[in-house]
């Protein structure tokens, strides 16, 4: 690994590391860490921390995914919800996309299971400790960061006319300015009695109550049912081979699939040929997407509705067939060829005992659905929005159905070994930031913290690429020559990412500029 390379931000080097999008949240997680905590303990204190400062892009209501390895074998879990069981297909029959504002936009959140979850399996502090930083920003409020503030400013047109979200996010009837101080004691006493009964009262207790009753009266078809019946799902990571190494995501229903296709066809491709910024190697890797991406619409859904098993997409012959459709010289529209049988957030951390975890949360949309439950905070994500209409779709909307998912966490091994915990967030932008990192590290030599300041590439679902400031423009020259259509970058479209990658007698923790975050670690 190549250390020498000019960074915007300095490698973070240590033998216990995190790196998230939010200064405070790191530094609650490096202090669960010094109580005693270990990686997951820290993972999850930062999580619940980002709730609070950062809720902008993740909340009380939002998913989560997570891989953890700890410190021989990696372990997925699947923290995302499942659609209100009243939620039938004839429910939109008056719609040709799902909604994605309001209550009929919301599945049941599972990010508080999430973190039960993960702590009654693999947390060393009492739970109720992971929440003492969130609870005492949401009391005594923070100094709002100012890229969240954009966001949060940005957020006001959509949200405005919502009166519950306004009077616990839009204190004045304004977004908080950078620098001003937040408060939410709704925040905190939710937290506080989620802490206190280990996650029931969000799903069996007083907060479920409230939600449910929030539903009824808003038209939802959310049910006391649906909450309680909600748990996280331990399972098996699916992964594909690249330049020596694994990369290892969560199975449908996350879009983890796209990476792993896209990157098992560049791995038939010599990309360490092209230069990194080349005209050449985007197009190979935005080819690869965008094949990546036309099999995981078709194909990605709950996991009990899948027509074709993952397996079947990272088959040697699969690959190779994909791999021969890619032009060098000519840009594509591929379908699926599978055979039928920007809210969020995402933080690693390491310890000096070899654990890592890879670790994703989001509302999906900003502020998700924009449903506050009255009086307690609590802003519901509206992931509801990832299932599709079309009817014979295996994604196609039906209560107890998981939605497709964009949030992806991402691990990389190498001979069994642990390597690197990574995740780049943004909606469509994850797995394309999870193929440019892993071609940046593993094909250029380049460290994390290179990789992640470096230019990104964008693909969208129409082919059209965006390119972020910083490449040559012999690379946009070079890609409409190829047939490529070219727009303007979109401030806040490239993502950002987190990684931290095993080193001799520790690790190098990287963290985006392109977020108000950090890495940061000790020992």
């Amino acid at each position: 690994m190549d250390l020498s390379h000019e960074t915007r931000r300095a490698p973070v080097l240590a033998r216990n590391v995190v790196a998230t999008s939010q200064p405070l949240a790191v530094e609650a997680a490096i202090q669960a860490m010094r109580r005693g905590g270990n990686a997951v303990d820290a993972a999850l204190t930062a999580a619940i921390t980002l709730t609070v400062v950062e809720p902008t892009s993740n909340g009380i209501g939002s998913d989560a995914f997570a891989l953890v390895w700890d410190g021989a074998r990696l372990h997925g879990l699947n923290g995302s919800g499942r659609a209100p069981g009243g939620w039938k297909p004839e429910r939109f029959a008056d719609r040709s996309e799902m909604p994605d504002l309001g209550w009929n936009s919301v599945t049941v959140p599972g990010a508080v299971d999430a973190w039960r979850t993960l702590s009654a399996r693999f947390g060393k502090l009492p739970f109720e400790q992971l929440f003492e930083p969130a609870i005492r920003y949401a009391t005594d409020g923070f100094l709002v960061a100012p890229i969240t503030a954009h966001h949060w400013a940005g957020a006001v047109a959509r949200y405005r006319e919502l009166p519950v979200f306004g009077e616990a996010f839009l204190p004045d009837g304004r977004a908080p300015r950078a620098g001003e101080r937040f408060v939410c004691p709704g925040q905190a006493a939710s937290l506080e009695s989620i802490a206190g009964t280990a996650g029931d009262s969000f799903y069996k207790g007083e907060l479920a109550e409230r939600i449910v009753a929030d539903a009824v009266a808003n038209g939802g078809a959310m049910a006391a049912d649906d909450l309680a019946a909600h748990r996280s799902d331990w399972v098996e990571p699916i992964d594909t081979g690249y330049r020596g190494v694994r990369l290892h995501e969560t199975p449908p229903n996350g879009q983890g699939l796209a990476a792993l296709i896209a990157l098992g066809i560049l791995d038939r491709f010599d990309l360490a040929a092209c230069p990194a910024d080349s005209a050449a190697s985007v197009h190979l890797q935005v080819e690869a997407m965008k094949i990546g991406f036309a099999e995981a619409d078709r194909h990605v859904a709950d996991p009990d509705a899948l027509e074709v098993a993952p397996a079947v997409f990272l088959d040697d012959a699969f690959l190779d067939e994909c791999s021969a459709q890619v032009d060098p010289e000519r840009a594509s529209f591929p379908v699926s060829r599978a055979p039928l049988a920007h809210g969020t957030v995402y933080l690693t951390t390491a310890d000096e005992n070899g654990w890592m975890v890879s670790f994703i949360q989001s509302n999906f949309a900003g502020f998700g659905s924009g449903v506050v439950i009255p009086g307690t905070g609590i802003s519901l994500q509206n992931r509801g929005v990832g299932f599709t209409l079309e009817p014979g779709h295996p994604n196609r909307v039906a209560g107890g159905k998981r939605p497709f998912h964009t949030i992806i966490p991402a691990f990389v091994t190498r001979g069994g070994a642990a390597e690197m915990s990574f995740g780049v967030m943004g909606g469509p932008m994850q797995p394309q930031g999870h193929v440019q990192m892993m071609v940046r590290i593993f094909d250029h030599g380049q460290d994390p913290q290179t990789a992640s300041d470096a230019p990104r590439w964008f693909v969208d679902r129409e082919g059209t690429v965006s390119l972020e400031a910083g490449f040559p423009s012999e690379t946009a020259e070079g890609l409409g020559l190829r047939g490529h259509a070219i727009e303007a970058p979109e401030f806040g479209r490239f993502g950002g990412a987190q990684l931290i990658r095993r080193i001799e007698g520790g690790y190098l923790a990287a963290s985006d500029f392109r977020k108000d975050g950090m890495a940061a670690g000790y020992g």
